[in-house]
């Protein structure tokens, strides 16, 4: 039995599953908004608060974990741990827990992604777009089965565009139409830089997975414009909406209230990635990273080699001592 700590930007995740008849069987999950890289982009550090905030949630995953009977785990920390000037500080607090931590490149990250999405998809020669917005970077792959044609990692994720426009969400009704404005014109700055290789990519299909992308599908569904999908002109037709509910402080109909304080960093990002990309529709992948991660040590004995690039260095996989 294995398990896999995913220690991103904005949340912390944990999944225990095992290879059974070819198949992964997931055991069990847990996820925490932990928030770690909150305001890293303008001091540079993981703040005390954060810090104690993930320390507590990783002794809450070794409780968890001491419940089954783990082999291995592998904890992998993403674009906080990459960016922060004591991230080397934490992941020191962590081991004296009983937790290694390895952090990985954005690269890495991607093609872990990459791997997650496609192991609940139909096998097809389709080009198949996918994309993961974290707390802190966004990936996309661009691949054909196992084939991966674009393997790209931006440092724009929904935590650091929240904290860079949306740091008062009191603002009133015509501001917060503002910045969402200015926050999509910024984040297209970002997207459009591989635009011109996407397009060339000729993909067919495009997914996207994560908290922020499953908070507007449900946004999107609730609001009668379909199930496990997102269409760019259901994101115009809400923004209104979207900002009076936050300027107003009013439910908002498939909004989850602790995934509310992201919710205009999320819609600016997803707006300038699909109309950078120029896609009307995406679809909803409930598998990502994590799921990623389980897949790879099923089948890669011990280490997580460098595949196509010297880039990837070796991780190591870690005994799990309960």
């Amino acid at each position: 039995m294995h398990a896999c700590i995913d220690l991103g930007s904005n949340s912390f995740h944990l999944l225990i599953g095992e290879w059974e008849d070819g198949r992964i069987q997931i055991i069990e999950r847990l996820s925490e908004k932990v928030q770690l890289g909150e305001n890293v982009g303008q001091s540079g550090r993981i703040s005390p608060e954060a810090f104690e905030r993930g320390l507590s949630c990783l002794h809450r995953f070794k409780l968890l974990m001491k419940q089954y009977p783990v082999n291995r785990y592998w904890a992998l920390g993403t674009n906080t741990f990459r960016l922060a000037e004591n991230s080397a500080e934490f992941i020191q607090a962590a081991k004296d827990k009983g937790i290694d931590i390895s952090v990985i490149t954005g690269t890495q990250e991607a093609v872990l992604i990459y791997a997650g999405v496609i192991t609940t998809l139909p096998v097809s020669d389709s080009h198949r777009l996918i994309i993961d917005i974290g707390g802190g970077s966004t990936e996309i792959v661009i691949g054909k089965n196992h084939d991966r044609l674009l393997t790209e990692s931006l440092t724009i994720g929904s935590v650091t565009w929240r904290d860079k426009f949306f740091g008062y969400s009191s603002a009133p009704l015509p501001s917060l139409l503002d910045q969402m404005s200015d926050g999509v014109v910024a984040a297209h700055t970002v997207f459009d830089s591989i635009a011109p290789v996407v397009e060339r990519s000729q993909w067919e299909e495009a997914f996207a997975s994560s908290g922020t992308v499953k908070m507007l599908a449900f946004i999107c569904e609730a609001h009668g414009y379909g199930e496990k999908q997102i269409h760019l002109s259901a994101l115009h037709a809400l923004k209104q909406d979207i900002a009076a509910s936050i300027a107003n402080h009013t439910p908002l109909l498939g909004l989850k209230e602790r995934r509310r304080d992201l919710l205009l960093a999320g819609w600016c990002i997803l707006v300038a990635l699909m109309e950078a990309y120029k896609i009307e529709t995406i679809n909803f992948s409930a598998t990502a990273l994590r799921e990623g991660m389980l897949d790879f040590m099923a089948k890669n004995g011990k280490t997580f080699q460098a595949m196509e690039s010297s880039e990837l260095p070796e991780v190591s996989f870690a005994k799990w001592v309960a």
